[in-house]
């Protein structure tokens, strides 16, 4: 078992710590490599969206870099120390994870459930900020009107929103969310990306899984597009997005427009009659 490596305690979600880099990762399961020798890096102040079709490597990346799935060769940091060798105390106060699942089978009041995000800082100054943290993360997500309602009666929209809550109120230099729009109206689809913004705004590192190009082009500063388990293509969403690359990689022809009002690419497929 690898010693922990100690790691500076961030100060808060805005510290200007949380440079995260894959070096050549490679995930092996039965023979098949779900990811293949992948080179990425996410920094503080960014947002960067993964990309790609179904089965093509992101939530596997996402679960190396949050350090719940060990790769079976290559390197992760985090700011420059193995995240292999990071205790999982530490590890929980420097990243917060939001998985696809929100899979709360028991009768847990939505407050409580967001509770649970303060855990890794229990015994520790930020304690005292748990209340506060708790309330803004609710405020931020559209719950607090949930805070007595029980999780099992929840829709799924609303027990996505509560999930998300959870992770925010951790507040942790570095975001990591798989999905987080999936289950959600239009409204709280914007409102979460706005969020993942203004945490990379305020300093953080953002990375997020992202089945919708328009969201990943509109909010993210870097896109890395997955296919088969290794990087097609990473930068600006202008330099990924091109419709030759996603009619290669989608396997769907596409016209990439520019957005009329922001300049951002937009992505409209192709279809007949249309």
């Amino acid at each position: 078992m690898s010693a922990s490596v100690p790691l500076r305690e961030p100060a808060s979600a805005g510290a200007a710590t949380g440079l995260l880099r894959a070096e050549a990762v490679t995930v092996s399961v039965d023979g098949a490599d779900l990811l293949a020798a992948v080179d990425f890096a996410a920094s503080p102040g960014r947002v960067h969206a993964l990309i790609g079709p179904n089965g093509a490597g992101k939530s596997t990346l996402l679960g190396v870099l949050a350090g719940d799935r060990t790769a079976s060769s290559g390197a992760v940091t985090l700011d420059g120390r193995p995240l292999a060798g990071i205790g999982l105390a530490a590890l929980a106060r420097h990243r917060a994870v939001l998985t696809q699942e929100h899979a709360v089978t028991f009768p847990f009041p939505a407050r409580e459930v967001v509770e649970m995000g303060r855990h890794p800082w229990s015994r520790t100054p930020a304690a005292d900020d748990d209340e506060a943290a708790i309330d803004e993360a609710m405020a931020q997500t559209d719950v607090s009107h949930l805070a007595a309602r029980t999780v099992p009666s929840l829709s799924g929209g609303e027990r996505a929103r509560v999930a998300l809550a959870r992770v925010l109120a951790q507040r942790t230099p570095v975001l990591l969310l798989d999905e987080p729009t999936a289950a959600l109206d239009l409204r709280h689809q914007e409102d979460v990306l706005r969020l993942a913004r203004e945490r990379a705004s305020a300093g953080g590192t953002v990375v997020v899984v992202l089945h919708d190009l328009n969201l990943a082009a509109a909010y993210a500063d870097d896109l890395t597009l997955l296919r088969g388990g290794r990087v097609h293509a990473t930068g600006s969403p202008a330099e990924v997005l091109t419709a030759d690359a996603i009619g290669e990689v989608y396997g769907q022809a596409v016209d990439v427009l520019p957005h009329p009002r922001t300049g951002v690419p937009l992505v409209l497929p192709v279809r007949d009659g249309g």
